[in-house]
């Protein structure tokens, strides 16, 4: 006899969940909500406002770089005001401005040249195939869709450092240098990024043409991000269910993660999550540390699974010197596997100081840690030391083995 779930046990967890529901609205605690009011970035919301302003008089508008680390408001702050550009050309019964959003950090979005002006399409209610066609017929279709009428296209091209990570620069100088093929539509680009020091690796034609004007978010501080977090926590939860401290606990990890409001808002969801399922009925300060735990887990699964193929090859060759006990890995250890790792999933092979800024990439993301060391006259090298907990790493080789068909 097969033994099965104890039907009762789950009735009981189902009821639990349907009678002690501590969130009144949790949609107002996920990264995709857009607040009527956004606290403490009225400053750049204006000057994103009065850049983008002309094309209500259906001007072409400069080309906006915004800048600032995870979680600064960037992207929350330009789909507000393209959408109070919207209402307002709604009012004035215009049809002469097209916005075009574009995450490129979806893979299956921003992988290739290709796929990034087919998302375009679609995003205009055009359809593509979605492999198959030269890159410049894709362009060309592009083309034809926006420039049947006098109209201005600003297309966002959010995280745009990710695709330039993952193909090159030369997909935003194409996009730049359209404007001179169109008879009647004007193109402006808005591109967003968490690296601050993106605009200094681009080709200078590219950073000429993308950088007309340029605004730097500045990240919250820890009273910023509690006023951000109790005006979100009144509308998400039920009264009285957050313990005294958990504001500031949540705030004060946010604050260390260069101030993060988007990982102060998961932090008090998932400790909500996390109160439910113990079927309690407070979120306490001991619930954020349980989903601190959590999200920095995930969080490192989540950059394994989506860093480009490359960067999974070298992260795939520091785990498997690291799973052979060896106790000492250097950088030249790193790169003899990863030449291994290549020729076997037959990719190509990058040079090794490549590998090394791959590696002093994955150092700034907490997924290993590296110590430059003097080995005498044979020069200096870098010990490499996993940062991935045990169970992750089970996970994290699960992911890669998967991704690269090992």
């Amino acid at each position: 006899m097969i033994k099965g779930c104890n039907m009762d046990k789950l009735d009981k967890i189902f009821s639990s969940f349907i009678s002690n529901n501590l969130f009144k609205n949790k949609s107002v605690l996920q990264s995709n909500y857009s607040p009527e009011q956004i606290t403490h970035r009225e400053a750049q919301i204006e000057s994103v406002a009065s850049i983008l302003a002309p094309a209500l008089r259906g001007e072409r508008v400069s080309n906006l770089f915004i800048y600032g680390n995870t979680g600064s408001g960037k992207t929350l702050s330009v789909r507000y005001v393209r959408d109070k550009i919207l209402e307002k050309l709604q009012e004035l019964g215009g049809d002469y401005l097209q916005f075009i959003y574009v995450n490129c950090k979806l893979k299956k979005v921003a992988d290739t040249e290709y796929r990034i002006v087919a998302e375009m399409i679609h995003e205009l209610k055009g359809s593509i195939p979605a492999t198959g066609l030269p890159t410049d017929q894709v362009y060309l279709k592009f083309i034809e869709m926006i420039d049947v009428k006098k109209q201005v296209i600003i297309i966002i091209l959010d995280e745009i450092d990710e695709a330039v990570k993952k193909i090159s620069d030369r997909f935003i100088y194409t996009l730049t240098r359209l404007n001179s093929e169109l008879k009647n539509a004007q193109i402006s680009i808005i591109g967003i990024s968490n690296s601050l020091t993106f605009m200094d690796h681009l080709d200078p034609r590219v950073r000429s043409s993308l950088s007309e004007e340029e605004l730097v978010f500045p990240s919250y501080n820890a009273l910023q991000l509690q006023d951000i977090l109790r005006v979100r926590a009144e509308q998400a939860f039920k009264e009285g269910v957050l313990e005294e401290g958990v504001i500031e606990k949540c705030a004060a990890y946010a604050a260390r993660e260069h101030g993060d409001a988007r990982r102060a808002l998961d932090l008090l969801r998932v400790a909500g999550e996390i109160s439910e399922r113990e079927e309690g009925t407070k979120i306490k300060v001991e619930h954020i540390d349980s989903a601190n735990q959590k999200i920095e887990k995930d969080k490192m699964l989540d950059i394994v699974e989506k860093v480009p193929k490359q960067f999974q090859l070298v992260l795939a060759a520091a785990l498997s010197l690291h799973k052979n006990k060896i106790e000492e890995i250097f950088t030249g250890d790193v790169y003899n596997t990863y030449q291994d790792l290549c020729q076997k999933t037959r990719n190509e092979v990058l040079t090794q100081r490549r590998v090394s800024d791959i590696l002093a990439e994955f150092d700034m993301l907490g997924l290993i840690n590296t110590r430059v060391i003097s080995k005498g006259r044979q020069g200096r090298t870098r010990e490499i030391k996993l940062m991935l907990p045990g169970p992750i790493q089970d996970k994290a080789e699960e992911i890669l083995q998967k991704s690269l068909y090992l």
